[in-house]
């Protein structure tokens, strides 16, 4: 289950897990026609790849995706909480608005979902949550307090529910992307793009494949004994 995945790092996730031969739901919200394309692309006689329309930071649209997901596949291992937004601006500037729909969109949406995929997980003793944050969550940065604090805060919660269901065997880890190569970063000059691979050990923007393959090692076998970490996939820009 993977909310935002129409586009950008969602659609890259949701591409990694179907090739991998999983049953994959991912949620949108504005882009219907390419969500479609995408699920239609996907699917086959063996495997389920299913869109819904929902927003993420709506408590009750959140309980009804999770009730709809489970009748359509029967049970959620993995809940990858990838929606997000960004509004930036200084803080001299910016408004109530920009604040609280960073806020919700970014961290309400964390909660709407955890909250909602947390009983049939505790039901069957077994998950796998892996929340998207950001390397400005644990740096900061200049024109984003808004999308720095939401990130920051999805951290801290991260870690406390890995604490709460750890003895269930419901796992939760954090994701921190640093500079990844997106439709936002296509706007950016040539000169904008070697300023930012410039500060970047490994000298370049990263992938969505880079993001989405760590979600496959967090959501499998082989990191069930990871719980409650912060991985970052950022060039080493966090060194």
């Amino acid at each position: 289950m993977i909310t935002g995945g129409s586009r950008g790092i969602g659609e890259s996730i949701v591409r990694a897990f179907a090739a991998q031969g999983a049953h994959v739901a991912f949620t949108y919200l504005s882009s219907s026609q390419k969500a479609e394309d995408i699920a239609s692309e996907l699917s086959s006689d063996t495997q389920m790849v299913i869109a819904y329309k929902s927003d993420a930071s709506d408590f009750a649209q959140s309980e009804q995706l999770i009730a709809d997901v489970l009748k359509d596949f029967g049970k959620i291992d993995i809940l990858i909480n990838n929606a997000g937004i960004t509004k930036d601006t200084l803080m001299l500037r910016m408004s109530e608005e920009q604040w609280d729909d960073v806020i919700r969109v970014n961290l309400k949406s964390v909660f709407n979902l955890t909250k909602a995929a947390m009983k049939p997980m505790l039901k069957q003793k077994s998950g796998s949550i892996i929340n998207m944050g950001s390397v400005v969550g644990v740096f900061g940065n200049a024109g984003q307090a808004n999308y720095a604090a939401s990130k920051a805060g999805i951290i801290g919660f991260s870690k406390s529910i890995a604490k709460e269901v750890g003895s269930r065997g419901i796992r939760c880890n954090v994701i921190t992307p640093g500079f990844i190569a997106t439709d936002m970063t296509h706007a950016l000059t040539e000169e904008q793009k070697a300023a930012y691979e410039a500060n970047i050990p490994l000298k370049k923007l990263g992938d969505g494949k880079d993001v989405a393959d760590a979600c496959i090692f967090l959501g499998s076998d082989m990191s069930t004994y990871v719980t409650g970490q912060v991985l970052s996939v950022c060039g080493g820009l966090n060194i």
